[in-house]
């Protein structure tokens, strides 16, 4: 059982950044790939980002990639989303999960815990 915990997000203008953290409960969590995604009004949830259990292979979505960057410290039990450049396209509730395993996994039924989700908003 994992327990996730997400928290950074807030109200940002546009061009500006946030970090994002996901802390997890449990002794287990350098054992699960990480994900990232999120959620805008009306629409369904979408991939954002993965991470690897080790940390050293990641993967976003084209909407991201060159903007937001995941990353996890194992000691520490969590996972981040540093977010810079931001975009109003990038207003969302964030959440992060963790599945077991990292290849191929883009959809949230692939993953098997959840936070409860942070919400990110970016004005124009």
């Amino acid at each position: 059982q994992v327990q996730l915990v997400e928290s950074g997000g807030g109200l940002v203008q546009a061009g500006g950044s946030l970090r994002l953290s996901c802390a997890a409960s449990g002794r287990t969590f350098s054992s699960y790939a990480m994900g990232w995604f999120r959620q805008a009004p009306r629409k369904e949830r979408e991939f954002v980002a993965k991470i690897n259990t080790s940390g050293g292979s990641t993967n976003y979505a084209d909407s991201v990639k060159g903007r937001f960057t995941i990353s996890r410290d194992n000691t520490k039990n969590t996972v981040y989303l540093q977010m810079n450049s931001l975009k109003p396209e990038d207003t969302a509730v964030y959440y992060c999960a963790a599945g077991q395993y990292y290849s191929g996994r883009y959809y949230p039924n692939q993953y098997d815990y959840w936070g409860q989700g942070t919400q990110v908003t970016v004005s124009s």
